[in-house]
């Protein structure tokens, strides 16, 4: 599995030059907050549905399916959350573990093919455990409300510490999407 992560890595390095170029790779620094226009782009995810307790579970699978798909990922790993904790019960939680990947790429099940097309995204970053980045996402959802903005999607996060097994919780880096839309009136 460790091996796995690691050819991903290596892949990840040497594409990411490519997405900044593109923007796919707008990072935000520090506590700030920011919106960002992001370009739409397809990845590749396995969907669950339940408690959060299934995400290492589901990263493996995820993994191993694109190795046995021939599946090269095209950036950071990400997750997409369409609920919360806080809106329903852990059993009817949303989620999604996934890759950006090209648009040519063939995927098979269980794996799915989507495309993110929200343009307009509150970003900031969390440092610090994965298990906290609902602390990150509220700041950034308080923001949203303060500055005439409106939530319009679900948050995707994006994991993008090459080895996380090699860092410190505190020392986690995830830059946090929140799609949005200007208040009208």
């Amino acid at each position: 599995m460790k091996k796995d992560f690691l050819v991903i890595a290596l892949v990840t390095m040497f594409i990411a030059p490519v997405l900044l170029a593109a923007g796919l790779y707008p990072l935000a620094s520090g506590d700030s907050i920011s919106v960002q226009q992001v370009e739409p782009f397809v990845y590749v995810c396995l969907e669950q549905k339940g408690p959060f307790d299934k995400m290492e579970e589901t990263i493996g699978r995820l993994l191993q399916e694109m190795q046995a798909q021939n599946i090269v990922p095209a950036g950071a790993m990400i997750g997409i959350y369409v609920n919360s904790p806080s809106q329903v019960k852990p059993e009817d939680l949303q989620w999604e573990m996934g890759f950006p990947v090209t648009e040519q790429s063939f995927v098979q099940p269980p794996l799915q093919k989507k495309e993110w097309n929200f343009s307009l995204v509150a970003v900031g970053m969390h440092q610090g455990p994965y298990e906290k980045t609902g602390e990150t996402i509220q700041k950034i959802m308080d923001w949203i409300t303060a500055n005439g903005y409106l939530p319009a999607g679900p948050v995707l996060e994006r994991y993008l510490d090459m080895n996380p097994d090699e860092l410190k919780p505190e020392q986690l880096k995830t830059e946090i999407w929140i799609p949005c839309q200007k208040k009208s009136g």
